[in-house]
């Protein structure tokens, strides 16, 4: 199938487009076929399917894609549905449960005039790729979560059709067992697929092979280094770099042999930078050219840091705390209302836009699997922070250690220059030495010193965070809220690191609910024991709203961690699943409302909570409530903080009030005494922190349902 390609280039002329790179997407509708042997190229072609996408949307479909249990997914059917222990397998990635191993996409092209390279990419794809050009094969990529690249010269038809042919494995065991395929307990289907772009570079020599910028904001530069190659024989260039819009600028003669490749640094001064942050999401465009190659990098400035003496984040020199969620797309992928949403950019723009910001969240954890580069993109322009994970839960020693640091090398060279990427997080509540050692070998590759996440592993760098699961209800726990009142948030057991450093919950609640009210595996019997197998699910959402909202609160109130994340924003909702997010209308991403309205008090920079869970307040008596405020923000605030009580219908029965003052980044705890009324029945015990300055965002509500009775 003819893909109709655009090209991106400035060529303004047929002489000005030499020493311009021209890029040509290959996205569209491919060609799709299926075969059981890895030789087997397909001698008719039934199927469609769009790229990027997973074979999950071929037309017609494919039956059972997908369909396979890991070896980690074999664990928990143990656990939950009795499978016998002693049948699960051990020496292999997992089962397939599918008449098939490979699938083979097709699509046509039309090249551009000669040029002296091209080379194609493939920014993502699972599982395993091999490629195809005019019948010739011109290589192969492992990594199902980096970009493959492919030299494409010598198989190319210069201004004329050419055919690209592309394997990827069907499953996870279609690659060897020292590959990672990614690991996770709770996916329930490994759809294959070609899920980001492809696209043909047309250029020069020498070619650019990768660029980074890495900011320094207290000079106000940029360090800027370049790997170059040259494909032809030996030359002198020329390798230039400016700053769009800011008159920075830099240029370096280079000399190569043929065949030879070079990494430059150059450092360029940009005056009076404007700093990248969520708040102000700044970016800057560095224009390359080689006088062959050229290439267009967005950047921001911006530097992002864990201290472990005062176990804090620090975003551009100041304390910065972090507040907001995770995604898990690749569970996501699973769901089958998921459809062609990850790749619709407008869909895409929303989900990381409009609900964060009603919810005050700042930061995402794109959590066990990478996602499409254009989500990036986005991520960087609206202003998110994101703990970028790689698709690890539980470290399998027969992974080829070589062939591990190179595909964590290959992942911080994708997303290296995003101003959004924050952190690198190297697995999911993983305890292995062997990731201790690889962060330690390709962490220098980042000219930014970003911070890295260990999993459950101790921390590898002096300064790295570590992570925190404090799950408080669980399978076979219903927590009592009650228990908070005596606890003072201090890092949980669940993640046994026996250090000191900086710490941040990126997961918390255990109390998700499908996107229709029913409770998911992991939280039926808490449902169940708090109000009842019949409860409807309106009587649920607003539970697990309410319960949400009050550990959040908690975890921010006491201020042991530099960030709380909630589990989880997007993930898939279907009958069988572990987890679920809160949306009831996916499509068009309304939340459910308790959840909206409650965790969006509960995330306010300004934070609220009142240290009371007691059912029942005794009718008449004078009690004492402690209310703990926090102040995320860089500037102080001040206003009055009011607690009272109040019928469930909203009439005032009590209240107390007292003037408040929160210094920047500060927090404090008030206590007030409120008569509560003599009248018995079913009230909301409330306090508000009303900000003078009048923005809502300084004004959150923490609310308790008690019932006043003798």
């Amino acid at each position: 199938m003819r893909v109709y390609g655009f090209v991106i280039a400035c060529l303004l002329s047929a002489s000005s487009a030499h020493g311009q790179r021209a890029t040509l997407s290959l996205d569209g509708t491919w060609q799709i076929e299926e075969s059981i042997g890895p030789e087997q190229q397909p001698s008719a072609w039934k199927h469609t399917v769009p790229v990027p996408g997973l074979v999950n949307l071929a037309a017609p479909p494919f039956p059972d894609a997908g369909r396979f249990d890991s070896r980690e997914g074999f664990r928990n059917l143990v656990r939950f549905h009795g499978f016998p222990a002693d049948k699960v397998p051990a020496d292999t990635a997992g089962i397939s449960h599918q008449q098939r191993n490979y699938f083979w996409y097709r699509t046509t092209f039309r090249a551009l005039a000669r040029r002296q390279v091209a080379r194609l990419r493939i920014g993502k794809a699972q599982f395993g790729t091999a490629v195809w050009l005019n019948g010739a094969k011109i290589g192969e990529h492992a990594g199902c979560f980096t970009a493959g690249l492919f030299d494409a010269t010598p198989a190319m038809r210069w201004n004329a059709e050419n055919e690209l042919v592309v394997r990827v494995g069907a499953h996870p065991g279609a690659l060897p067992l020292s590959i990672p395929t990614g690991t996770d307990f709770e996916k329930t289907l490994w759809i294959p697929g070609i899920y980001d772009s492809v696209s043909v570079l047309f250029s020069d020599n020498p070619v650019i092979e990768s660029i980074q910028v890495a900011p320094r904001i207290q000079s106000s530069e940029i360090v800027v280094q370049t790997r170059v190659r040259n494909y032809g024989p030996a030359g002198s260039f020329r390798l230039r770099h400016t700053v769009a819009g800011t008159g920075a600028a830099a240029a370096e003669p280079i000399s190569l042999a043929p065949g030879e490749e070079k990494t430059v640094l150059q450092t360029l001064r940009i005056s009076n930078a404007k700093l990248w942050s969520p708040e102000e999401p700044q970016l800057y465009t560095l224009e390359t050219s080689t006088g062959g190659d050229s290439a267009s990098t967005r950047f921001g400035m911006r530097e992002f840091r864990f201290d472990t003496p005062t176990r804090r984040a620090y975003l551009n020199g100041r304390v910065y705390f972090l507040r907001g969620s995770n995604i898990t797309l690749h569970r996501f992928f699973d769901d089958p209302a998921a459809g062609r949403l990850p790749w619709d950019r407008a869909w895409v723009r929303k989900l990381l836009s409009e609900n964060p910001k009603k919810l005050h969240w700042n930061s995402f954890r794109f959590c066990i699997g990478p996602v499409p580069d254009f989500w990036l993109d986005i991520a960087d322009e609206v202003g998110l922070l994101i703990q970028n994970e790689f698709f690890v839960w539980s470290y399998r020693p027969e992974w080829d250690t070589q062939e591990m640091a190179r595909e964590y090398r290959e992942w911080m060279r994708d997303n290296w220059n995003h101003p959004s990427v924050a952190i690198w997080d190297a697995s999911n509540e993983t305890r292995s030495a062997v990731l201790r050692e690889i962060i330690g070998q390709v962490r220098g590759d980042d000219l930014s010193n970003r911070p890295w996440d260990n999993g459950y592993e101790d921390p590898q760098g002096p300064d790295d965070p570590v992570e925190d699961h404090p799950y408080l209800f669980g399978r076979n726990r219903i927590f009592q809220m009650t228990e908070l009142e005596r606890m003072t948030g201090a890092k949980g057991t669940n993640s046994p690191h026996p250090t000191g450093h900086a710490a941040f919950i990126n997961e918390y609640g255990w109390l998700w609910l499908n996107r229709d009210g029913t409770p998911t595996l992991l939280t039926k019997e808490i449902y169940d024991k708090l109000l009842g197998p019949d409860a409807a699910p309106a009587e649920r959402f607003k539970l697990n709203a309410y319960l949400l909202a009050g550990l959040t609160e908690f975890w921010r109130a006491h201020r042991n961690y530099a960030g709380v994340l909630h589990f989880v924003y997007l993930t898939g909702s279907y009958p069988g699943t572990y987890t679920s997010d809160h949306f009831i209308d996916l499509k068009n991403l309304k939340l459910e409302p308790h959840f909206e309205d409650y965790l969006g008090e509960a995330f306010k920079p300004v934070g609220v909570y009142i240290n009371f869970w007691q059912p029942r307040l005794a009718p008449g008596v004078t009690q004492r409530f402690k209310v703990m405020l926090v102040n995320d923000e860089p500037a102080p605030v001040k206003g009055r903080l009011v607690v009272s009580i109040a019928k469930e219908d909203g009439a005032a029965l009590a209240e107390q009030q007292t003037r408040f003052e929160l210094a920047p980044l500060g927090q404090h705890t008030y206590a007030l005494d409120v008569k509560v009324p003599a009248a018995e029945g079913k009230c909301v015990l409330k306090a508000a922190a009303l900000a003078d300055d009048g923005r809502a965002a300084h004004s959150p509500v923490s609310r308790r349902y008690v019932t006043i009775s003798r």
